[in-house]
């Protein structure tokens, strides 16, 4: 499979499963109307689980523009391949919470929450404090990456060598590693943790036509993108400081 295309499934994949949690978590209707903290995260780990078997054996799954920038600026990846994989990444979002809002549908035409709308496809924060909701994207990408720049790295093609372990192996520990973030600290602004994640999806929800959704909240985006960038670039300068 192409680097670029496994890229863009493997996103598409994690966003759809991970979109998908929080629909059915939130809109009104759904079988698993209701649902809490555990169960979004333990979705959205295993949602990576799937994209990195996935994607795993033929671009070393990314799946995150944070995650591709860490590797780089280590230089565990070719820079000439970066916005390739970044372009990939955020086409794949904008497929995945696509889909999810189509198998949805209805039960977004039967929520009058427009905030519940607006959930599955970007994150927001708890409590609105843009410099506190800035440090924990920064803290969450951060330990994100620098879990995954102490193990061996990514080598394009080279099934052995996906993020943390190797092969469909190496999805487990990701997922754990995304599991536990959530569970102990994305109960601020909702662990984006990828800018990809957050832009592709958020774009999509000021496109489609949705009933009844509100604003898309551009003012708060910035957050979310910016932040797991900055934490991925912090990650990677301990890395290069500390030594591997």
């Amino acid at each position: 499979m192409n680097i670029y295309l496994a890229e863009l499934i493997g996103t598409g994949l994690l966003i759809l499963l991970g979109s998908g949690v929080v629909a059915n978590m939130l809109l009104s209707k759904t079988k698993g109307y209701g649902g809490g903290i555990m169960e979004i995260s333990t979705a959205w780990a295993l949602a990576v689980f799937v994209g990195v078997v996935v994607a795993g054996p033929y671009s070393g799954a990314h799946l995150n523009p944070a995650v591709t920038l860490g590797l780089a600026l280590t230089g565990q990846f070719d820079w000439a391949l970066a916005p390739g994989y970044i372009i990939a990444q955020v086409l794949g979002a904008m497929i995945g919470v696509g889909i999810a809002w189509l198998f949805y549908k209805d039960h977004y035409d039967a929520t009058d929450d427009a905030g519940l709308k607006a959930a599955p496809f970007g994150t927001s924060p708890a409590i609105r404090n843009l410099p506190l909701n800035f440090f924990s994207e920064v803290i969450g990408t951060f330990v994100l990456l620098l879990v995954i720049l102490y193990n061996d790295g990514v080598e394009i093609g080279d099934m052995d060598s996906t993020p943390i372990g190797m092969g469909s192996l190496g999805a487990i520990p990701v997922a754990f590693l995304v599991w536990v973030i959530g569970l102990s600290l994305g109960g601020t602004t909702g662990y984006a943790i990828n800018p990809a994640r957050d832009f592709g999806p958020r774009l999509m929800h000021a496109i489609l036509p949705i009933k009844g959704k509100g604003s898309s909240d551009w003012g708060y985006a910035w957050v979310p993108i910016l932040g797991p960038c900055v934490g991925a670039a912090l990650a990677a300068g301990l890395f290069l400081v500390a030594g591997s």
